[in-house]
């Protein structure tokens, strides 16, 4: 090629080749040229000094409608229950100064420039909001299009039977602009696994969407539903468009029984989100990437209602997961990042991933010299591009 509109030099790429270059025309990755290639005339030249350049980041499981971003400190305040906190939330999020548009997009611009391209998010629905925190977060979606992808799950917090109403506000949520419908422990909060099951499967293969179920029952009761979950995906043909979040009942059964399960999602074509949650027992993640199922990571709660910590860095929380699972290899380090990268953005449906001639212009660089590096000392990003365009730099949205 004889001209870019961007090009980036003295760059490491994640094989570890050292002083290459990257050309950027319009939103993708026109060439990867070795040292001793002929470089285009650029627009704009970007000398990255020996850097690593990673492909954006993946936060494949989130809530922006309950962050506290862009307000100053707020004491925790719910109990440590889930009703307790479906309670505060009630109370809290309506009388803060900042609507959830303003909230979600600070955390939004704080997770681009920590590298994260692609979000999914769960917003809210329940007789009490019904489909304000969902408005909150589709705007905040469009005001912030030209800095991540961000995809929205319609979330029954309060559950589906219990709540008279709510398989209907969800339906309407999926026609104002939700992408997937979403679901929560069947069993436990809404006592009836196949009424809610059946309700939300039937909404999704109705509107043509997937579906996204929050899953914290244990042992042999959540094991139950993830086999509900998967015979339904198989019946209606919806592998690839169902994901379990946590899915902590794989982490507190057998051997035999995480390995059999295992090999039903992925037979189903069912994936698993989670985000190394400090007080439960995780599920095997490498073995069920091993198994086939797709493993794919997220932040969650991030400073809101429901928890104080986090700050929007999926490459910290990747830190997180490896030390609560005890990886300590370079090789379990790189497929860890994968699953905060490239396969959460696979679930998500991106096509284009990667740092490859052709792939989508999304990446950032950082300093450090391996995915391992990255991972374990998680440094500031220096300069992140999302589809072409130098979207942040050195922690700051530009």
């Amino acid at each position: 090629m004889t001209a870019a509109d961007i090009l980036l030099t003295n760059v490491r790429l994640p094989d570890g080749r050292e002083g290459m270059a990257i050309a950027v025309q319009g939103t993708r990755i026109a060439a990867i040229i070795p040292p001793s290639g002929l470089m285009p005339q650029a627009g704009v030249v970007h000398d990255l000094g020996g850097d690593l350049v990673l492909p954006a980041l993946t936060d494949g499981h989130m809530h922006l409608d309950k962050t506290l971003f862009g307000l100053p400190w707020m004491p925790h305040r719910a109990k440590p229950f889930r009703m307790s906190r479906i309670e505060t939330d009630q109370e809290t999020l309506p009388a803060l100064p900042l609507p959830t548009a303003a909230r979600a997009g600070a955390l939004i611009r704080r997770c681009v420039a920590h590298g994260t391209g692609h979000i999914r998010t769960h917003a809210d629905i329940t007789p009490a909001f019904k489909l304000s925190a969902l408005e909150g977060v589709l705007a905040a979606r469009e005001a912030h299009a030209h800095l991540a992808s961000i995809q929205i799950v319609a979330f029954p917090q309060a559950g589906v039977m219990r709540v008279p109403g709510v398989a209907a506000l969800v339906e309407d949520a999926i026609r104002a602009g939700a992408d997937l419908v979403g679901g929560i422990d069947p069993s436990e909060v809404d006592r009836d696994a196949r009424g809610q099951l059946d309700t939300i499967f039937d909404i999704a293969e109705r509107h043509g969407v997937g579906i996204d179920i929050h899953l914290h029952e244990p042992g042999e009761l959540g094991l139950y539903a993830v086999q509900e979950i998967c015979a339904r995906t198989r019946a209606l043909g919806m592998q690839g468009k169902v994901t379990i979040s946590h899915g902590f009942c794989l982490g507190g059964v057998a051997e035999s029984k995480q390995k059999a399960t295992s090999e039903l999602m992925a037979e189903a074509g069912v994936a698993l989100a989670s985000h190394g949650a400090g007080g439960a027992t995780l599920p095997p993640l490498f073995a069920l990437a091993d198994a086939g199922v797709r493993v794919f990571c997220g932040n969650d709660d991030v400073r809101d209602t429901w928890s104080p910590y986090g700050n929007g860095d999926m490459l910290e929380r990747a830190a997180i997961i490896g030390w609560r699972v005890d990886v300590r290899h370079d090789t379990l380090l790189e497929q860890l990042f994968g699953m905060c990268s490239a396969v959460g953005a696979e679930v998500l449906g991106i096509a284009g991933h990667g740092i490859a001639a052709g792939k989508e212009a999304s990446f950032f660089s950082i300093s450090a010299e391996t995915i391992g590096e990255a991972i374990g000392q998680h440094p500031p990003r220096r300069l992140v591009f999302f589809r072409g365009r130098l979207v942040a730099q050195d922690g700051s949205i530009l």
